[in-house]
């Protein structure tokens, strides 16, 4: 098989594993304590990491050399905060509703590209940005039940992965994108388990919740392995194969569209007419968004860690995709 149908290929498993993402994390939310899912789904992925890691002989950066505080601050940063995020914030909405929200990413790179990179700010990409604020707001408001502070929390988990991108960019440049991956979920979920563990304790809830079952240990199992880690891992191969902004093009506005066969599968959730409407403007936005002319050079793209659930942040905030 040549590179680009290879890239197409690994393109389009992306965002078929991508659009699997909102409604199991509704499904796991919903039979046990989103803290709890957070953190066991992250040191799924975590352990896998670890695996990668060692088989590339470069676990130990992990845990010495100059960039080991920068890498811990960035499991935190990167994975532990918009992971709460998402599956509380998912818990208290519903799948559709989440893979909406997470399409907010490309308004929060342009502002923080403006404001804290000092790159330009394009007509076109403004106006994309707009059209892509317009779709969530049709579909969040009008009969929308949607708890206000869960979607609050899912429009709030881009903001962590762009700010963690700016460490990146400004300290950690220089580091592999499977270091910066594996960094992302080993840390991540080891912050994630510390912070469920205070959780717990000030809740008095059980750190293994009754609910928890041989059956559901499996699925948390699939969420942190295939759906985080092997679908950041489908996102690299189809980006070494694809320039950037094709790669984008075909990820980005296809995960709300797929979401809706797997949103009705597993947790039953049928679109309402205004959630129709949000996501077609949604995924014009997005796609108007990535096909802008390029705001920098080539070096400064450092792709998103948690390319499946994001949408494309643009190339001005360090050409981040998903």
């Amino acid at each position: 098989m040549n590179p680009e149908r290879a890239g197409l290929l690994f393109a389009l498993l992306c965002a078929m594993n991508g659009a699997f993402v909102g409604p199991v994390a509704r499904l796991t939310t919903e039979a046990g304590d989103p803290m709890f899912v957070a953190a066991v789904t992250t040191l799924f992925g975590g352990l896998t990491a670890a695996v990668v890691l060692g088989v590339r002989g470069d676990l130990g950066k992990l845990f010495g050399g100059r960039d080991a505080g920068l890498l811990f601050g960035l499991g935190a940063l990167g994975t532990m905060l918009p992971n709460v995020l998402f599956f509380v914030g998912t818990a208290r909405t519903s799948a559709l509703d989440a893979v909406l929200c997470l399409q907010i990413e490309p308004v929060f790179s342009l502002l923080l590209a403006w404001l804290v990179l000092g790159h330009r700010l394009t007509l076109r990409r403004v106006g994309s940005a707009l059209v892509l604020l317009a779709g969530i707001a049709v579909a969040m408001t009008g009969e929308s039940t949607a708890d206000p502070l869960g979607i609050t929390m899912l429009l709030a988990t881009p903001i962590a992965w762009q700010t963690s991108h700016l460490l990146v960019l400004k300290r950690l440049r220089h580091a592999p994108p499977e270091l910066l991956t594996g960094a992302r979920y080993f840390w991540g979920g080891l912050w994630l388990a510390f912070v469920a563990g205070i959780y717990a304790a000030f809740s008095e809830q059980p750190m293994l919740p009754a609910s928890l079952t041989d059956a559901q240990l499996p699925i948390l199992a699939v969420q942190g392995v295939v759906l985080s880690f092997c679908g950041t891992m489908l996102w690299y191969q189809a980006i070494a194969r694809l320039d950037l902004a094709r790669a984008t093009a075909i990820v980005v506005p296809s995960i709300p569209v797929l979401t809706l066969v797997p949103a009705f599968w597993i947790v039953g959730e049928v679109p309402s007419t205004r959630q129709g409407m949000g996501l077609l403007l949604v995924a014009v936005g997005v796609l108007l968004f990535v096909r802008a002319p390029h705001a920098v050079e080539t070096r400064e793209r450092v792709p998103t860690q948690t390319a499946p659930l994001g949408a494309a942040a643009g190339e001005e905030a360090g050409g981040d995709a998903a």
